[in-house]
């Protein structure tokens, strides 16, 4: 059931603090009321306005609150105090959309004057002017992805992207109707505007192509809104309902009515409250309902004891046929890891002492997997000192061994390359490295006299192959016994 509150006039602005207990903003008429998620009554009120005040937005850090005003001027506010932090005087007709810049430091405006300013919060002073539009600038929203970039939206049918570092707009999008609404996604890639009975999605990155047109109101749209992921617009309307999109199809998959024409909305950083603003100055607040816990299953009757051991002591008939319990097949720590594509993971079980020092066969052919799967390389970056100091201890000692020497040959090569940069940083490292070079010229050499031996083998084996025929042939009468004595 929604909690409703009555304000002393039209509810222009809502804006929920982004950091927690997520308070929220209300501007209506001249005064600025912050409630409690669930409080009735304003906490705090901000009321130093002698005219109408506009679109209080809190800044990221829910520090800091800024207000636009019908006077011209904009107030910065702290959110523990009451008194304005600074004022900034420059615009000379109502100001309904001000912000902050992603920056923190900066703060955009947008007038009646046509104009649409920038602000540094330091020094109070006026940064950069534009008067591109040729109307009220009535709404507009900051980059969240670049700190130089806001966008206003005007009467004057278009939308306007400015940024900080030059001197005119880079970017105007026709809307075709007076522009009440604008929002960036957090992407920052695509860009929503309302006016008219429209709702329409521009592509940033491709220049302000328009993607899709929806026109699901009846009145003219005056808010939007986005989900905490994104899935979801909202969209409000004079026509009393607010309509709630997927961002996937564009198609409407909710809507809400209410009972006179809405001016604002916004839900919290959660998506646990919906807030409502209406022309008659009441505030409209929808709580999600708490998910109800299912009620406990009744315990089901287990089966009486005797069911458990009957049968234990039966003793198998000649003509009984058995049936074997299946043998669960527990899997290893590292074919667990290996069957999930962790990698690094499977590589750092099978270096374990147990595995290493009594299985080096396990150890090897792990790496062997990996290396067929190809994410050897991956599974061996990024270690540290002891990690790669384990390794190599451990290549350099088994790859002599001819049964690992293919893997391990190709182990060593991706080590070398992958730690090559970083080599004379370690002293413990470079000593490890040191001894598998020792250890392959050792081989090398060993080789190289198994190859000479081989060599003279051979050749004794030639000359005993040309006596054995000739012993052969001069004894054909019982060659077979002969040969055997």
């Amino acid at each position: 059931t929604p909690v409703q509150i009555k304000e002393f006039g039209a509810v222009n602005k809502i804006d929920f603090s982004p950091v927690p207990p997520y308070n929220y903003a209300v501007t209506a008429s001249s005064r600025i009321h912050i409630y409690g998620r669930y409080s009735q009554e304003p906490i705090k009120t901000f009321s130093r306005f002698k005219d109408a005040a506009y679109c209080a937005t809190h800044r990221d850090d829910g520090n800091l609150l800024v207000a636009g005003s019908e006077e011209g001027s904009i107030r910065l506010f702290d959110i523990s105090g009451r008194a304005p932090l600074r004022q900034f005087d420059g615009h000379t007709k109502a100001v309904h959309v001000v912000g902050f810049l992603s920056d923190k430091y900066r703060i955009f405006s947008g007038g009646d004057d046509y104009s649409s300013n920038l602000w540094d919060i330091p020094s109070a002073t006026e940064i950069v002017s534009y008067s591109e539009h040729t109307d009220y600038v009535r709404c507009g929203c900051a980059s969240k992805v670049n700190a130089d970039v806001f966008i206003t939206g005007s009467y004057d049918h278009t939308v306007k992207l400015f940024d900080a570092r030059t001197k005119s707009s880079v970017m105007t999008i026709e809307h075709g109707q007076p522009v009440e609404s604008v929002l960036l996604f957090p992407s920052g890639g695509l860009l929503v505007s309302a006016g008219g009975r429209y709702v329409k999605v521009w592509d940033v990155l491709k220049g302000g192509q328009l993607l899709v047109s929806l026109k699901n109101h009846h009145k003219t749209v005056t808010c939007l809104c986005l989900n905490s992921s994104g899935q979801r617009l909202l969209s409000g309307s004079l026509d009393r309902h607010v309509k709630i999109y997927s961002t996937t199809s564009y198609k409407v998959v909710h809507s809400f009515n209410y009972a006179t024409s809405i001016l604002s909305l916004a839900l919290s950083p959660e998506d646990e409250t919906i807030v409502v603003g209406m022309t008659n100055g009441v505030l409209n607040i929808k709580h999600r309902k708490p998910e109800e816990r299912k009620e406990m299953s009744r315990k089901k009757r287990q089966p009486a004891y005797r069911t458990y051991v009957k049968g234990r002591t039966y003793m198998p008939k000649q003509e009984d046929f058995c049936v074997s319990k299946p043998v669960k097949r527990v899997l290893r720590k590292y074919d667990k890891l290996l069957k999930s594509f962790q990698s690094s993971k499977a590589l750092d079980a099978v270096l374990e002492p147990p595995i290493r020092l009594y299985t080096p066969e396990v150890t090897v052919a792990v790496m062997q997997e990996l290396h067929r799967r190809g994410t050897l390389r991956s599974a061996l970056a990024g270690r540290d000192e002891k990690q790669v100091n384990l390794l190599l201890t451990f290549v350099a000692r088994r790859v002599i061994e001819p049964r690992f020497t293919p893997v391990l040959v190709t182990v060593a090569d991706m080590i070398t390359d992958i730690y090559q940069p970083v080599v004379g940083q370690s002293a413990i490292v470079d000593r490890q490295f040191l001894r598998l070079q020792e250890a392959i010229g050792k081989e090398i050499d060993y080789q190289e006299e198994l190859l000479e031996v081989l060599g003279m083998m051979d050749t004794l084996f030639a000359t005993f192959t040309k006596k054995r025929a000739t012993y052969l042939e001069e004894n054909k009468s019982n060659g077979l016994t002969e040969t055997i004595e």
